[in-house]
């Protein structure tokens, strides 16, 4: 979902609690207890996951559980005035009880989640305790029936939970799998780089002398040394730094310089069409990805296509998810010296980064697209 209508849904929630709490506003005094519970669970029920230091999830559903349980035993208004609330209060304890069991950590979820539960189950005793007669069997009836949804709600947040956590451990598979394709890469690229300077070097060979044209070779060669000891040092540290601070976690503010870093010398004429503020707008791991998949095909056309004329990157957000497309097409004339064929790849490419893109539930396509070729991936930006 864009920020705009990220927006547009927050107000009009917020409309809608304020419409559930207005009748208070002519009840008697006690109401406002009521309204207030209602109005905070379902605040806290839409919650975002925001940064640290913020009201978060599991704040909220706390208050809320607190609140809730505070008006059971301190309400002291009429009995008939709870069933115009308690319905939106107990809905959004529910749907709070499913997130938290899912989002919280362990600690949390299994502290503020019984909790948001328990005042789910105790919410019918709010009307029931307060009934002149049948009170002890309807407070039992009221008890049993709400046991059953609040069940529900604690296994959809369970189940929820394990999905993530798979979710979690395959995406740590496709990071250390990336890591090790990033690697192999890098290998290549210096392998790239050793390629040119021996062609420079054979063509310097059979060709006259020339005190200019030898002065630019030697400069060209320097240069070419330079960039593969660089991969050669970044590899080498990549390989040496423990954990996730061995991967620099890129975004959509990265894909400039990415893409000016493979178009320069005027070889090949690229453009990036990228939503102005877009950057940082999604999640870091799915920004990671999106570059990464740039990265790739990039990799691929300095690869397999050497003699392609101009690439076009777009990004784009569509349809609840973050669209990325890399187009290369055109061959420039004249003969065009491609690579030569090692004995062993590099790695599986395309294949792992679909892996990576899959598991965090996204989809990538490849293939061939008017004389070039497309690389195209689709990522959720909520879960």
């Amino acid at each position: 979902m864009t920020g705009t209508a990220w927006r547009w849904g927050a107000a009009l929630y917020l409309v809608f609690v304020a419409l559930v709490a207005a009748p208070a506003a002519f009840a008697p005094p006690s109401a406002a207890l009521l309204a207030g519970s209602a109005a905070v669970a379902m605040l806290a029920a839409a919650l975002r996951r925001p940064p640290l230091g913020r009201p978060d999830l599991v704040t909220g559903g706390g208050a809320a559980a607190v609140l809730s349980l505070g008006v059971d035993v301190g309400y002291p208004g009429q009995r008939g005035l709870v069933l115009l609330w308690e319905p939106f209060e107990l809905a959004a304890l529910l749907v709070l009880t499913a997130r938290v069991i899912r989002h919280g950590s362990a600690r949390q979820a299994a502290v503020v989640g019984p909790a948001l539960a328990l005042a789910a189950v105790l919410l019918p005793l709010r009307f029931t305790l307060r009934m002149p007669t049948g009170a002890p069997l309807a407070s039992v009836t009221g008890t049993a029936l709400a046991i059953f949804p609040v069940a529900c709600a604690v296994g959809v947040g369970l189940y929820l939970r394990a999905r993530d956590g798979r979710r979690a451990r395959a995406v740590q598979r496709a990071r250390h799998e990336q890591r090790l394709e990033v690697a192999r890469d890098l290998h290549d690229f210096v392998a790239h780089e050793v390629t040119g300077m021996l062609l420079e070097v054979q063509a310097a060979r059979v060709g006259a002398y020339d005190e200019e044209q030898n002065r630019e070779l030697l400069g060209r060669l320097e240069e070419a040394g330079r960039r593969a000891l660089e991969s050669v040092d970044r590899s080498v540290q990549a390989l040496r730094e423990p954990g996730d601070a061995a991967t620099r976690v890129h975004g959509l503010a990265d894909l400039s310089e990415l893409v000016g870093r493979f178009t320069v010398g005027g070889r090949i004429e690229g453009r990036l069409d990228l939503p102005p503020q877009s950057a940082g707008s999604a999640p870091r791991e799915i920004e990671d990805a999106a570059y990464r998949l740039v990265l790739e095909a990039l990799t691929n056309i300095r690869r397999h296509a050497p003699g392609a004329r101009h690439l076009e990157v777009v990004v784009r957000f569509v349809g609840g998810g973050l669209g990325v497309t890399v187009t290369n097409g055109g061959r420039r004339p004249g003969r065009i010296t491609a690579l030569p064929r090692r004995r062993h790849t590099g790695g599986t490419g395309l294949a792992a980064l679909a892996e990576r893109i899959e598991a965090l539930g996204g989809r990538l396509t490849a293939g061939p697209h008017e004389g070039g070729w497309r690389v195209s991936g689709v990522l959720p930006l909520s879960s």
